[in-house]
């Protein structure tokens, strides 16, 4: 895993480097069952390097800790290592270019329970597929079972969200 975080800190495969403060390689236990995989960093990841330590990053904080989880407990990633400007939705290339680092963490930490959060790394795993007909629902997916769940911006935007959020959080708690 340190070699790929290397890797992903010195990456140069599509523009967003030339605008990055840091890349964000993901952090959290490597012998994590639970592996949470949110879209790109936004700006104060990018200033830290930190995946989700801005105010979605407490509510995540909050929604693990109603499960009894703290972030040390599971591994914590994104779709794109870098912020995409302005927090815009990353590029079909930009994906393209950091799924293999995606899928190299996967294989490394090897989790039972991929929760992904937000519609791009929901569909991922589940194509043409809404964000609200799949989430809280559990996909057996090869060795996987996967867990579609909303941003935690969400319960930022729209407080009534949040109840939703940790209910789906109960189904992985279950799990």
């Amino acid at each position: 895993m340190d070699k790929l975080r290397k890797e992903i800190l010195n990456c140069k495969k599509c523009n967003l480097c030339k605008l990055r403060t840091n890349a964000v390689p993901g952090e959290g236990s490597i012998q994590s069952k639970i592996f949470f995989i949110g879209e790109a960093p936004g700006a104060n990841e990018d200033k830290e390097g930190i995946p989700f330590c801005g105010r979605s990053g407490k509510l995540l904080d909050e929604l693990l800790d109603s499960i009894h989880l703290k972030r040390n407990d599971v591994f914590i990633t994104n779709i794109v290592k870098c912020r995409p400007p302005e927090n815009r939705d990353p590029s079909e290339n930009e994906i393209k270019k950091c799924s293999p680092y995606l899928k190299r963490q996967i294989k490394i930490i090897n989790p039972t329970v991929i929760c992904t959060l937000g519609r791009y790394s929901a569909s991922l795993f589940i194509k043409n597929r809404k964000i609200s007909e799949i989430h809280g629902k559990v996909f057996k997916l090869g060795k996987y079972k996967v867990i579609p769940l909303y941003h935690p911006a969400v319960g930022l935007y729209n407080p009534n969200m949040k109840k939703i959020l940790l209910e789906d959080f109960l189904v992985l708690k279950n799990l």
